[in-house]
């Protein structure tokens, strides 16, 4: 068993300077060289087409490229080496789990990966220009998932990393959602033009009470009513993984059990372990980090670190009229003694 914690970042203002301001905090963080390590860029496990993601991001998410170069500022590094590191354009991705469900105005997510992996940010962002957003970050310029100020909630699983192919990564393609759509049409629009790496789940909801499931590959996009989402596909299924009987299981206890289920209800089927959903596989890339609850009617957002964890609640509501969060730090435990550099430094084996 240990502790760990996850920082409260808030943030208003233009992309540029949150670049630069993020990229200070991650100079003074036990990750900054991984998330920056020069070896990657000479000896790359995936290869980043400087044109190609930069006419991407100029098409789909400019002002996100003036967040890159503010970042390159606050880490001191070159433009293309920014680019490389935090565009999450044809980046690899690891084997992760994640079970997401909605109600008819709420979204309650378990992120399940692996402790080394994680970051420990919970971001609220008003940008001048686009949606503000809350929710937990993932390489520092992406969102694990999240809710923005127009009551748009999603949240991404992964299914299968064969068939990859150019595009980017789903911290990066949560992160474009959310800033700049306000509805379910409009993320599927974005859904379908934008370029997959890999292949995942999106399930997004808006205030207009829309669920749906998107389908996504780097070859084919397919769109589905649907309120609940595990790491398989119902519709691509010649993209699945080999082994699914873990994410049919919890879909199984989804389906049995979510219907009708009150919000508390529903955060506690994901959260408390005796339900069986909440997951301990940490060596595997698959146990639970945290549980995150959104609520468009409230606009509120909140997050549970561990099992069987009331989650810290915010009101974004507030927040969007200038009334900062005194909340800080979230601590919580988990049932690991796995590394976790982000807290612990770094070591060889990490």
């Amino acid at each position: 068993m240990r502790d760990y914690h996850v920082d409260v970042i808030q943030y208003r203002g233009d992309y540029r300077s949150f670049g630069f301001e993020q990229g200070k905090w991650l100079k003074n963080m036990p990750i900054h060289s991984i998330y920056t390590n020069k070896e990657a860029i000479k000896n790359p496990r995936y290869t980043v087409d400087q044109a190609k993601a930069i006419d991407w991001i100029k098409s789909l998410f400019p002002q996100f490229l003036e967040e890159i170069k503010g970042l390159a500022e606050g880490l001191e590094l070159s433009f293309e080496e920014a680019i490389f590191h935090f565009s999450g354009y044809q980046q690899e991705w690891v084997r992760s789990g994640c079970t997401i469900l909605t109600g008819d105005h709420f979204l309650v997510r378990n992120y399940d990966f692996h402790p080394k992996t994680y970051e420990g940010r919970f971001v609220l962002y008003q940008p001048k220009q686009g949606y503000a957003t809350i929710g937990p970050s993932q390489r520092m310029v992406g969102r694990a998932d999240g809710m923005n100020e127009t009551g748009l909630m999603t949240g991404y699983n992964f299914v299968n990393r064969r068939g990859a192919g150019d595009g980017f990564i789903p911290t990066i393609i949560t992160r474009m959602i959310l800033e700049q759509c306000q509805s379910n049409e409009e993320a599927i629009a974005l859904l379908k033009e934008v370029p997959h790496r890999v292949a995942f789940n999106y399930v997004i909801a808006d205030r207009f009470g829309n669920r749906n499931v998107i389908e996504a590959t780097s070859e084919a996009v397919r769109v589905k009513a649907d309120t609940m989402s595990t790491n398989h596909f119902d519709l691509l299924h010649q993209s699945n993984r080999y082994h699914l009987a873990d994410s049919k299981r919890r879909m199984d206890i989804l389906r049995e059990k979510s219907n009708p289920a009150s919000k508390q209800a529903t955060y506690e089927l994901l959260n408390n372990k005796e339900k069986e959903v909440y997951s301990e596989k940490y060596l595997q890339s698959a146990g639970t980090l945290h549980t995150t609850i959104y609520d468009r009617e409230t606009l509120e957002g909140g997050i549970g670190l561990g099992h069987n964890r009331p989650p810290v609640i915010f009101s974004f509501k507030e927040w969007l009229k200038g009334d900062n969060t005194w909340v800080k730090k979230i601590k919580g435990k988990l049932n690991t003694d796995a590394h976790m550099p982000y807290m612990d430094g770094l070591k060889q084996d990490a």
